[in-house]
């Protein structure tokens, strides 16, 4: 199991967690006295007495929602509590704390509204899975055209924990969850509407991680930080790690970018394979990155026999066609780790079986959605579109976007979160395949070295802030770096 503090849990295992909760005795109602109280103090936190409404719904979520009005009210707090169809709907726990709560409880509807100055959002959680209409949905859509701040229990009413999808939602300031977030807190665009997501912790165990098992995870420096290659006393540029890239012509700017990104990602050695014609402009636009000019494509295949080589990289303004799928089937062949990018995807949109048939050892594909849907089925949720593709290829997949998965054919998954829009780019996402590369060219496992390039990728364009352009990301690297290990990383 990778680091349980990162794990994300989709609503069954969320379902389980709380019943092996109960079952190690914490009861329900506890629980649900805890969450109240976890809702009232994030408010406490962040906003000044004011007027609130609670909207409570007929399920668990709506018992949480009365719970916080009754910590909220006990605070000195002025709480009005409204409720979707009668108390007699509640049942279980959210039946009792309905009961304890001694306020007036107002219908679910938009004039209710009326002297609100915040508004707890408490109708339905993550496990919905039809759009919110009715009384629910005019009361939101009301809520949003006033501007009135909302607060959310657990996912806003309308978001889908496991998937991140939005069937009607209204956008919350601040979510609070429990024990551990969900995929849709990091999914788009349910991340959207969650504004800032706190994690409460209402006492249930840890250890009901060992039976969960889960599979999922955000994205963190804690999962593969103990991996991350690191220079070693008495090493030498080999022992860190050569870097192979195929470059295009006429197109050169892309690979050029991947080859710093893998340099500066920490690969000792980075060479550029390039069409002869195209020698003078890679040569006039690199110092310390190698480039070794291709007479012939036989030349190609020969330099595969140059085991110093440690893994591979095509895609980057390769080209698309007959000559790019061939290279890429010899790169594959070569039984060293290979990333495929850009054009090197795009070559096998009518042939992808002979792709996927090629890769045996460690690959790992870098699509964005375009270059995805040539490739794979892409109906369905970004997660579950990158598992599938995974276990369907062989290949660790990385879908790039503003909430990048990485999913391995084992099924494991990883969801980034940490990209900001100015990563929107030309040319990013040649770096991030350099990153990878470099990080493979050290010896990273393939799967780690994926999710740890991500998120540098992401952190690096994060610390540099409005204006970015691609040629920025690689000379960004070493100060992230040197962050990570000044708190007790590499």
């Amino acid at each position: 199991m990778m680091k349980p503090d990162t794990a994300l849990l989709n609503v069954r295992q969320m379902g389980e967690a709380d019943r092996l909760s109960v079952e190690a005795g914490i009861p329900v109602f506890e629980l649900m006295d805890r969450a109240g109280k976890a809702i009232a103090l994030a408010i406490e936190q962040r906003f000044s007495a004011c007027r609130v409404l609670v909207l409570c719904g007929p399920g668990n979520n709506g018992g949480d929602g009365f719970a916080a009005a009754r910590y909220l009210a006990g605070h000195g707090w002025p709480v009005r509590v409204a409720l979707l169809g009668g108390r007699d709907r509640l049942t279980g726990a959210a039946h009792v704390h309905a009961q304890l709560w001694t306020g007036l409880v107002d219908p679910l509807i938009p004039s209710v509204l009326s002297s609100a100055e915040l508004v707890v959002d408490a109708i339905f959680g993550a496990g919905l899975s039809r759009p919110v209409e009715g009384a629910a949905a005019e009361t939101l859509a009301a809520c949003a055209g006033l501007g009135l701040p909302v607060v959310a229990v657990d996912v806003p009413s309308g978001v889908l924990g496991d998937t991140g999808d939005d069937l009607g939602a209204t956008a919350a300031v601040l979510t609070v969850t429990f024990f551990r977030k969900k995929p849709g807190h990091l999914l788009m665009p349910g991340r959207l509407r969650c504004g800032e997501v706190v994690v409460a912790d209402i006492g249930t165990p840890v250890s009901v991680l060992e039976q969960i098992v889960p599979d999922t995870f955000e994205n963190d420096s804690a999962l593969w930080l103990a991996e991350l290659p690191r220079p070693q006393l008495g090493g030498h540029k080999y022992t860190r790690g050569h870097a192979l890239i195929s470059g295009g012509y006429p197109v050169t700017g892309a690979a050029r970018l991947a080859a710093r990104g893998a340099a500066r990602a920490g690969a000792g050695l980075t060479t550029i394979a390039v069409p002869e014609v195209a020698l003078p402009i890679y040569a006039a636009a690199l110092t310390s990155i190698m480039v070794h000019p291709l007479k012939i494509p036989s030349d190609f295949q020969n330099l595969l026999e140059d085991h110093r080589f440690t893994a591979l990289l095509i895609g980057p303004g390769a080209g698309i066609g007959g000559a790019t799928r061939t290279r890429v089937l010899e790169m594959l062949g070569s039984g060293r780790p290979v990333v495929l990018d850009a054009d090197a995807l795009t070559s096998f949109a009518e042939d992808r079986e002979s792709l996927f048939r090629a890769i045996t050892g460690a690959c790992l594909l870098t699509p964005h959605d375009g270059e995805f849907r040539r490739l794979f089925d892409a109906d369905a949720d970004k997660l579950t579109r990158a598992r599938r593709a995974a276990q369907l290829s062989g290949a660790i997949i990385i879908l790039k976007g503003t909430d990048t998965v990485i999913a391995s054919p084992d099924g494991r998954a990883v969801i980034n979160a940490n990209a900001p829009a100015t990563l929107a780019t030309g040319g990013s996402g040649d770096v991030l395949s350099g990153i990878v590369l470099g990080l493979l060219a050290q010896g990273m496992e393939p799967f780690l070295a994926a999710a740890a390039a991500v998120w540098l990728h992401g952190e690096a364009a994060t610390g540099f802030g409005p204006g970015l352009i691609a040629e920025d990301l690689p000379d960004l690297l070493p100060g992230v770096l040197r962050r990570l290990q000044s708190q007790g990383g590499p």
